[in-house]
């Protein structure tokens, strides 16, 4: 089996554009910097791009050398593609396909439905809640499920977060505060 690992110490890069943001403390729009593109991933909530910007470090001499900073990040938000360079050979890993939605429900293990409240003291003022899915491993044992209504009614509460571990975060925030917080662009 090829790792990520071989298959990047393989493959040569290939040029991308790489779209700085801007900062509004300098004053400076949005820059383009030609950068080195190692990687391709799909994603649930799109695509990443590994790429390799150039840099500079110091040395323990005192010197400076040239040297890449790699990162990850969103495809086609943050990269471009240089005009007349294939792209067929960076390596790509995408997603396994989704099975249909009655086979996936039909073999998908589920979740218990509900959700439970942990009491957590503070040191110092009030004390208050996580709220975990019955099956989280933080989960306090036999604590009592409670209905959607009930769990949104004590999240909206002060002192009370939503458990990211199990995923309460993730499936009662959208609920709480509606979906627009959760787009990938703003205003989107």
């Amino acid at each position: 089996m090829t790792t990520p690992s071989d298959t990047l110490a393989e493959a040569a890069p290939a040029p991308v554009r790489v779209v700085l943001p801007a900062d509004p403390l300098l004053g400076t729009g949005e820059q383009e910097v030609v950068a080195r593109l190692w990687m391709r991933r799909q994603t649930e909530r799109g695509w990443a791009y590994l790429v390799g910007l150039p840099s500079y470090r110091n040395l323990e001499d005192g010197s400076v050398e040239a040297a890449e900073y790699r990162v990850w990040v969103r495809a086609p938000e943050h990269v471009r593609p240089v005009g007349g360079v294939d792209y067929d050979h960076v390596p790509t890993e995408r997603l396994a396909p989704v099975p249909d939605p009655a086979v996936r429900e039909a073999v998908e293990e589920r979740r218990p439905s509900g959700w439970v409240l942990q009491k957590v003291r503070a040191r110092r003022g009030p004390a208050g809640t996580v709220v975990h899915a019955p099956d989280c491993e933080e989960a306090p044992p036999g604590a009592p499920v409670l209905d959607l209504q009930r769990v949104l009614d004590v999240a909206e509460q002060a002192h009370t977060r939503l458990c990211s571990l199990c995923g309460a975060a993730y499936e009662l925030t959208p609920l709480l505060h509606g979906f627009d917080h959760i787009t990938d662009s703003p205003g989107s």
